[in-house]
Formats: structure tokens, sequence, C-alpha cells
């Protein structure tokens, strides 16, 4: 882990000045900076009057090139999901005119989630102080008080009734409070399925400098989480914004653009929960009677147990000819009438995550570490291989047939063709393609735009 270089702090030698020359060096240096900040556009550090912290311009100093004023600011995401919370401290920097880039990130993950502090709350505390420390290790103190400190959490505190989650959103509220970071009244919530596609949206557009002018081309993002998958895009057809069903649009303030995203999240279609779909479960109750659910997409000869959402089922395969014919059959049935499609999505380029990854690189459709390319029609593909392996061989995944085919029908329901060419990565320039950059960025940009309308 790298640790970002502190600059230091100048510091000033008193000397004694005649009276009429201190006047005069005031005046020019005032009329210097006055000249200045009318010429250049500024994006400050966000600061808080509640905190004491100012809006301040650092110098910063890029390899290889001369040293050049830049803006440098931080901040801090705490990503609270269903099985750890991770921190992740960014470090930006703005030259003149331009469009923020990140220079640096450091991430730390702790172990278990904050969900499983539902019936002990005050333990919940320890690990977002240890995971606090590690955000003042890495951002210079005086940065601290005009650093947005913000927690968002997914899957693990939606599950949660809703008092017990509402406290352990307090607890983290009160450590945020006794930090010396910049906090506000929004510093802690749940997160719903529309804002983590639109946060992953910015991710992606900003790792990929979509953001940086109005002409240039976005980028669609497509998240298969367990419980929920999201798809998001900038419509440039009149014709999709008019056709979306309600729900599915919705508005994003970002470098002084408004931009109208598609963007719906579809819970109960994340991988986990279609797998109990399509096994013919339901959410949260276990099997009536502990009657053994059977699935023609399971291999014939397996039997044994799934835990899904803290309940056990016991699952099964189905002796059959034409595993994959029919496991689609019954995938069809489950996305029926579910998803709505767009024509403008298969003219747009998109980047898949999360279990769209795991599973080409499961199955050597894309580099296990590097990601890459592929069209939607390898994943049929390999449906159809494993499905029809399964009649013969034992499988190396009990759900490998089921899954495959569960991704190549969605994205075929989202409206992509076969010859469709998606991009999957981890990275994109060595930084995590995670929700958490989206959000703080977009937190901070809706920050500066409170405090100071116009730059």
């Amino acid at each position: 882990m790298r640790k970002i270089p502190n600059h230091g702090t100048l510091r000033m030698t008193k000397v004694a000045y005649p009276l009429g020359l201190c006047v005069g060096l005031f005046i020019y240096v005032a009329y210097i900076k006055w000249h200045r900040a009318s010429a250049a556009q500024a994006f400050f550090t966000i600061a808080g009057a509640a905190s004491g912290a100012r809006w301040t311009q650092q110098a910063f100093s890029s390899p290889g090139s001369a040293t050049r004023s830049h803006e440098v600011f931080y901040g801090i995401m705490f990503d609270a999901g269903s099985t750890g919370t991770r921190i992740h401290v960014f470090q930006f920097a703005r030259p003149p005119g331009e469009t923020p880039t990140l220079t640096h990130e450091t991430f730390k993950a702790l172990k278990p989630g904050l969900s499983a502090y539902a019936d002990d709350v005050e333990k919940s505390a320890q690990g977002i102080q240890e995971l606090l420390n590690v955000a003042k290790q890495h951002i210079p103190y005086d940065f601290w008080k005009a650093t947005p400190l913000v927690l968002k959490a997914t899957a693990g505190l939606r599950l949660l009734p809703g008092e017990k989650a509402q406290k352990l959103l307090q607890k983290v509220k009160e450590v945020f409070q006794a930090s010396p970071f910049l906090v506000g009244d929004d510093c802690v919530s749940i997160m719903n399925g529309t804002d983590e596609g639109v946060s992953a949206w910015i991710t992606v557009n900003f790792l990929t400098g979509s953001l940086k002018s109005p002409g240039s081309s976005s980028v669609g993002m497509l998240d298969l989480g367990g419980g929920s998958t999201q798809i998001t895009f900038l419509p440039r057809v009149e014709g999709t914004l008019q056709a979306s069903p309600p729900g599915h649009l919705t508005a994003l303030q970002m470098f002084n653009r408004t931009y109208k995203l598609y963007s719906y999240s579809y819970l109960g279609l994340g991988l986990m929960s279609a797998r109990l779909a399509i096994l013919g479960g339901v959410e949260g109750k276990p099997a009536e009677d502990d009657k053994e659910l059977v699935s023609p997409c399971l291999s014939p000869r397996f039997r044994g147990e799934w835990e899904h959402a803290e309940v056990t089922y016991r699952i099964s395969g189905q002796k059959a000819v034409g595993l994959y014919e029919l496991c689609a059959s019954r995938v069809s049935e489950i996305l029926r009438n579910k998803v709505h499609r767009t024509e403008e999505a298969q003219h747009v380029d998109f980047y898949a995550f999360s279990y769209y990854y795991d599973l080409a690189a499961s199955f050597g459709l894309i580099d296990a570490e590097k990601g890459g390319s592929l069209v939607v029609g390898d994943f049929e593909t390999a449906a159809k291989y494993v499905c029809r392996t399964l009649e013969t061989q034992p499988p190396s995944s009990p759900f490998a047939c089921m899954d495959l085919t569960y991704i190549s029908l969605l994205l075929h329901e989202f409206g992509f063709p076969r010859d469709k060419v998606l991009k999957l990565a981890r990275k994109i320039d060595n930084v995590e393609t995670s929700w958490a950059l989206g959000a703080i960025f977009h937190y901070i940009d809706s920050l500066k735009r409170e405090k100071i309308p116009a730059l």
C-alpha cells in the first residue's frame, strides 16, 4: 500500500521592512490574487462552515512536469456491504480549468459487515474507528476538516428490520461526528439500487475520461450483484426518453451539467435471488415441509444443500435429456415481463461488472486478472457446452449451467444481440470500478454547488 506524499507546510520567517514598502507590497499582491481569481476557474476543497474548515488551494507537483498550481482535495467513502465494511480514501487533483483526476486511492476492508452487529450496536463502533484511523494516516492533517466523510450501506442493512438498521446507522453517525472530518446530516444512509447504478456509471465514465468534455461519448454500465442487477446509460435518442417506463429515468448533476440517465435496478434479479427463483423457492422462506427443490438446470447426479439469505435449501438435479433447452425454458419463465427492453442499448458501449466478470473469468471467456472483451453470444455458447456436459460428466460447479444460462437470457432481455461486444473489467487504470468512487465524487460535487453556486 503506497502512502500519499505529504508536501509539508510552508513556514514564513519574520523580517522587519519599512512601512511604505509593506503597504505597497500588500496592494501589489492583492491585485495579482484578484486578477488570477477572476481569470481561472477553481475547484476548491470542500469545507463546511460548521466545521470551521476553509476552501483551500494547494500546490501539487505532477511527476515529470514542472510544478503547476493544482487544487488538491480528498474524500472518504465507507461501503457497508453484507459481508464486510470497506473504506476508500480518495485523493483528487485538478489543474486550473480542467476536470479533476484521481491521483491516489487507499483501501481497507474489515469483516463481518455492519449487519452482524444488529443485536449489539456498540460493538460496531470499534471497526468503524479502526477504518477512520486509516484515513487519518493517509490524509494530511491540514485537510481533515475539509474532507467529506460518508457511509453508504447496501444489501446487508436493506435486509434488516428498519429499527435495527437505523440504530446501526445512528451509532456510525455518532462515531463520524466525533471524528475530525467533514460530516453532514446525510453522511450515513442506506443506498437504493438506482443510486448504486448511477454511482457506478459515474465511476466508469470518470475513469474512462468520458466526463471531461460535453461532446465525448459516455459508456453504459451493467452490474450483476447477488440480490439485484442494474443497467445505466446516457440516452442520445429522444425516443428512449419518451418510451421509458416510470422510474427508469433519473437526473444527475455533475460539473455544472445535467445528465438525464436511463437507470434501473431490478430487485430479485441478482444472481443469488435468481437461483432461488429458478429452483422454485421463495425469498426468505424455507421450502415447505423441507421439500427438496429439483431443477433441470442442475446436474442429474447432483444432490446437496445450498444456503441463501441464512436459509438452507435441499436441492437436486433432474434426470432428463436436453438440459440446456429445459433450463433455458425455466429461466425464460422467471424473466418473462420483468425486464424493460430499450432498443438504444444495443448501440451503446457497455462495461459489465461483478458476477458478469466472475462467470466469464471462471469459464475462460476473459483473462481472470486483466479482464477483456467478449460478445453476448459467448455466454450462450458457454451455457450450452456446460449444460450438455452435465448430462455425461459430474459438474465442477453445480450452478454453472444455471448461472451461464441466466446471464445469457438476462442480456437478451435487456435488448443486446448475440454479437454485441461487452467490456469486462475489475479495474480501469489500476482503479477499482466500484460505485464508491462515483458516490463520493458526486457527493463532493453537490457540496461544491451548495457552497459556491458559481466558481
